[in-house]
């Protein structure tokens, strides 16, 4: 990876950190070694359950004959991955767990598990790690294997530091199906709540739901000169044990036995000078406790109050999770300039929520499509503002894949660097499209890009990227291969010191695509250079329909101005 081998510490660098890369890379080779003490202050992760389904789809199928019908970004495949290497490595960080996962085996829990809460131990080991003493840690799962995580975090943060097992509420909805019902419907999720000491950020009135006016006739249902209030007593009660300091005459009134009051007599003249002392017909008192006095109700562990996303927030990201949810745990965990982090990034929920709240941030993930969404994500609150883009576009640090020609040569001369490959970061990052998984040699296409048409017309614009010799032959095999496929339009990335003009000409030659209607006329063959797409030039085709990231292109992918994509 290319963080590997830097000279800085995170703490030096003051901008908010994305990484593209395995997190436990990213954790073991990089940030734990330069950061042994710890450094971030609140850590929520939302890794792929084990519930044998596709986890980061992001992509729309292009129909096409030889395309598979949807890219698996980073897939739910614990069950395939051979794990005893990192079961090996977790013998030699924590024996208790190493024995624990041991023990699964013995016991005949299906192999699929102990696979997923091996690689899940491994990183939440790492995780522990970079927390700082002070720091606090979220971990989002179902109930397929809450309890089985829940032991692997006592034994990773130990027992004393769990704080609360969250049941949230994700739909009010359940499915419906014709078959009979075999159990209660699914409707919840687990999140996990556990710090890494006993002295730990926790903002409890930042998070208090307000109360309604009909909560406030509810429980204040008496009324002065100055509002609603519930009477209380003042009064302690003698089970609460003798109080000799607490026995005190106010008013001519003392209080009926030796538990005396509730308050010491200075705090009960301070409440009666401001108005929150009654008295009962009979002559004793009572506090007046006010709606303003509270600010609200306490949170409990039962979150039904937070749907999941939709309406304008949603990306078409099966696993998307709301912003109102992630605005909750990191106001209650976190203060304003401490650092959040999220190791399973996805469409980067974390990483909005933690800009908007004026924290700084680090987001890692293993799609280059996630990394290409989180910039997007972060930046498109400003479009109308480019200084102030530009401004937070240069707070942001990405490790991991190529910023200049000089990274994306040396990605194209090591293909074998990662899970991906030089063609899906043109293809995935530079333009947002959907590498091709059959992969061919010549006479296929790498990429593609979808976009809704006129009268429902799904439009494809199919993608070949090189990183070797290429001539006008491969410009005219592609146009062959666009022609068969019935594509729109196809786009040709090469270097610069492989494009020649003769390439320019037989490009030209394919026409135009053109809708009838809005008359814009787009170069049926685009041909863009590697250095083009570093320099911030983008495809140009009809957009304001683009289907290929589902809604979340037509929401965020747009051109960002004033040149690099990291420029500083």
């Amino acid at each position: 990876m290319y963080f590997v081998g830097s000279e800085k510490s995170i703490l030096e660098i003051m901008k908010n950190q994305l990484f593209f890369g395995d997190c436990l890379e990213i954790l073991e080779k990089y940030l734990v070694p330069q950061n042994p003490d710890g450094f971030i202050d609140l850590v929520y992760i939302d890794p792929p359950f084990n519930s044998k389904r596709d986890y980061n789809v992001l992509f729309e199928s292009a129909d096409l004959n030889d395309s598979t019908a949807q890219k698996q970004a980073f897939a739910d495949t614990w069950s395939n991955i051979s794990y005893m290497d990192e079961l090996d490595r977790i013998q030699d960080l924590n024996i208790d767990l190493y024995d624990f996962l041991k023990t699964l085996e013995k016991v005949k829990t299906p192999r699929s598990a102990v696979a997923y809460l091996t690689t899940m131990a491994l990183r939440i080991i790492y995780i522990h790690k970079v927390l700082k003493s002070t720091g606090s840690f979220y971990l989002h799962c179902d109930p397929t294997m809450s309890h089985y995580l829940k032991i692997v975090c006592d034994m990773v943060f130990g027992h004393g530091n769990f704080r609360n097992e969250i049941t949230w509420e994700r739909t009010k909805s359940l499915k419906t199906s014709q078959f009979k019902d075999r159990k209660f419907g699914v409707n919840t999720d687990i999140i996990l709540f556990y710090t890494r000491s006993n002295e730990y950020t926790f903002n409890s009135e930042q998070i208090k739901r307000q109360y309604t006016p009909e909560d406030i006739a509810e429980r204040y249902p008496y009324k002065d000169a100055k509002g609603f209030y519930a009477k209380s007593p003042l009064f302690r009660s003698l089970s609460m044990g003798e109080r000799p300091n607490l026995c005190y005459e106010y008013k001519g009134v003392s209080s009926p036995n030796r538990a005396g009051w509730k308050v010491s007599k200075p705090k009960l003249i301070e409440i009666d000078e401001r108005g929150d002392l009654g008295w009962s017909s009979s002559g004793i008192p009572f506090r007046k406790f006010r709606p303003e006095q509270t600010k609200g109700f306490l949170i409990s562990n039962l979150w039904t109050d937070i749907e999941s996303t939709g309406g304008n927030e949603r990306l078409g990201y099966p696993t998307q999770k709301p912003e109102a949810l992630m605005e909750r745990i990191i106001k209650a965990s976190s203060n304003e300039g401490d650092l959040v982090a999220d190791f399973f990034c996805g469409c980067g929920t974390t990483i909005a929520a933690a800009q908007r709240l004026g924290r700084k941030w680090l987001g890692v993930d293993i799609s280059h499509l996630a990394v290409k969404l989180i910039m997007d994500r972060v930046l498109k609150p400003w479009e109308d503002n480019p200084s102030r883009q530009k401004e937070i576009r240069n707070s942001i640090e990405v490790t991991g894949i190529p910023r200049d020609i000089d990274g994306a040569k040396e990605l194209a001369r090591n293909t074998a660097r990662g899970r991906f490959t030089f063609q899906d970061w043109i293809i995935e990052f530079m333009l947002g499209g959907v590498s091709n998984q059959k992969k061919s040699g010549d006479g296929g296409y790498d990429g593609y890009i979808t976009f809704r048409g006129l009268g429902g017309h799904k439009g494809v614009i199919l993608i070949e990227v090189k990183s070797g010799n290429v001539g006008v032959k491969n410009i005219r095999e592609f146009i062959q291969v666009v022609e068969k496929q019935r594509a729109d339009m196809g786009v040709f990335v090469c270097f610069r010191d492989q494009y020649s003009s003769g390439m320019a000409s037989e490009a030209r030659q394919a026409g135009y695509y053109q809708q009838d209607v809005y008359k814009d006329k787009y170069q049926k063959i685009r041909v863009m250079t590697v250095e083009d797409l570093l320099d911030g030039y983008e495809l140009t085709y009809p957009k304001m329909l683009v289907t290929t990231f589902k809604s979340a292109t037509d929401k965020l992918i747009k051109p960002i101005e004033h040149g690099n994509l990291f420029e500083e």
